[in-house]
């Protein structure tokens, strides 16, 4: 059953799905292999060959539709600076930046070639800023963002512990947490990149924010199976 719309408990925002409550924590959550170079370099090389194709009609359709819920679902204006995690070819990074205009903020890709799509499309603005990372070594001091985004990206992390750990390293206490990823049944891995994707159900969220110091604030259905968890620090 979806939520009756009303907005985020507190925040002041309309125009959102109530958030379902988080289950209790401590779910199991399946192990998860550590990445070595040559899967890494892979994923980067899978990247790299999508981006220059990413931005088809169908894709941009279905983002633009998931970026304007998110956006009405935020639990409180971003913060700045903002990191996009997996930011892909940056459209959403841009659409905070046309959204809120004293915003600004990162956006972190594996893919150098994403990472160059996306400064293709920023056009100047240098309130945001693009580059190339890790999401389990994020270059950035600890507390530096006063809000993480991460849409569709999660699924690809063979460390998800880890990229969690340094969501939360860098995260500034108060800081929101967006995660927004399928959930797909009981559907847990996919054979569909290097190293395969994974999707995670609201316990495993959970369970896994928690473990790196992540409180759950809520799960909101966006469109389709797609689906958004919030979090903050503490």
């Amino acid at each position: 059953m979806v939520p009756e719309k009303s907005g985020i408990p507190g925040s002041g925002i309309p125009g959102c799905c109530a958030p379902t409550a988080c289950v209790p924590a401590g779910a199991e959550h399946g192990p998860s292999p550590a990445p070595d170079s040559a899967i890494l370099q892979r994923k980067t090389e899978f990247f790299d060959g999508w981006a220059p194709h990413y931005d088809c009609l169908l894709t941009t359709v279905f983002y633009q539709a998931i970026h304007q819920r998110l956006i009405q679902c935020l639990a409180a204006p971003p913060q700045s600076p903002v990191l996009d995690l997996g930011c892909g070819t940056g459209r959403l990074l841009l659409r905070l930046g046309r959204e809120f205009p004293a915003l600004t903020g990162v956006g972190l890709d594996l893919s150098s070639a994403m990472v160059a799509q996306a400064q293709a499309l920023n056009r100047g603005d240098d309130r945001v800023q693009f580059c190339t990372g890790e999401a389990t070594a994020i270059p950035f001091a600890e507390g530096h963002f006063g809000a993480v985004f991460n849409t569709f990206s999660f699924l690809h992390y063979a460390e998800p512990q880890a990229v969690l750990g340094e969501v939360s390293r860098v995260l500034r206490s108060g800081g929101y947490f967006y995660l927004v990823d399928p959930m797909v049944g009981s559907l847990g891995f996919v054979p569909f990149s290097p190293n395969g994707i994974r999707f995670y159900d609201r316990a495993q969220r959970q369970s896994l924010g928690a473990a790196a110091g992540l409180q759950c604030l809520g799960h909101v259905p966006l469109l389709s199976n797609a689906w958004l968890t919030i979090f903050t620090k503490g």
